[in-house]
């Protein structure tokens, strides 16, 4: 895939690319159309932008960090009805309040600290998001998420310590190695653990995601072009 710069303009004919490109692939791995959905990433992608999306029949979102989706969302939110948001990024436990509030989805679920913080904001507010446990299936140390070996364990503690609404499980293969091996690891602790839902897959690399079982992908760059810094 391309990842030059482009212009808004653009992106309802790059999304429906994308949109294709995951129907090929899922009639390549046998499996229907649906069983995927796109989470077109708008991190550092300005509103008028992602009402382009939107307006192109994007309903499900990614943001990487707290602050930036709350100075974008509540006012996108309010305008369309409809709209699902992941954080797909790191979250740190004094952003809990606010992610809670804003995400129907959360997917950087990684230590225990953070499954508490989740879990008594949730029962203070009665706002159940989605989670999904983030796996380093690299181990690599200087990235988040729980060591493959511990991930049964981590899931246990999230669904019986914590009684969060774990959907699945998400990773983000090293940038260096081929990722098929990793979203196949990835596969295969999801089906151990009885968890249906896997998140992974981006720009380069999601028509190998599909082939391997993911039933999200995140896909940003191949939508609204290389990312740009806000104003």
């Amino acid at each position: 895939m391309t990842t030059e710069s482009h212009s808004a303009a653009e992106i309802p004919a790059r999304l429906n690319l994308v949109r294709e490109e995951i129907r090929l692939a899922c009639e390549g791995a046998d499996r229907p159309a649906d069983a995927v959905e796109l989470v077109a990433v708008s991190k550092t992608v300005p509103a008028a932008a992602i009402e382009d999306a939107i307006e192109a029949g994007q309903c499900v979102f990614g943001e990487n960090r707290v602050q930036e989706a709350h100075a974008k969302w509540p006012a996108l939110k309010e305008l369309h009805a409809g709209i699902e948001l992941h954080l797909i990024g790191p979250l740190q436990t004094n952003k809990v309040k606010d992610a809670v509030a804003l995400f129907d989805v959360i997917q950087t679920v990684d230590r225990p600290k953070l499954a508490r913080a989740l879990a008594e904001e949730m029962e203070r507010t009665g706002k159940r998001p989605g989670c999904f446990v983030q796996v380093n299936t690299g181990e690599e140390p200087q990235k988040a998420g729980v060591a493959p070996d511990d991930v049964a364990e981590f899931v246990e503690l999230c669904r019986e310590t914590f009684n969060l609404p774990i959907m699945g499980l998400m990773c983000i293969p090293p940038f260096d190695e081929e990722p098929a091996m990793h979203f196949a690891l990835l596969a295969k602790l999801a089906d151990e653990l009885g968890l249906s839902d896997l998140s992974m897959g981006m720009s380069g690399d999601f028509e190998t995601a599909i082939a391997f079982g993911a039933t999200y992908v995140r896909v940003g760059t191949a939508i609204f072009g290389e990312r740009v810094l806000l104003e």
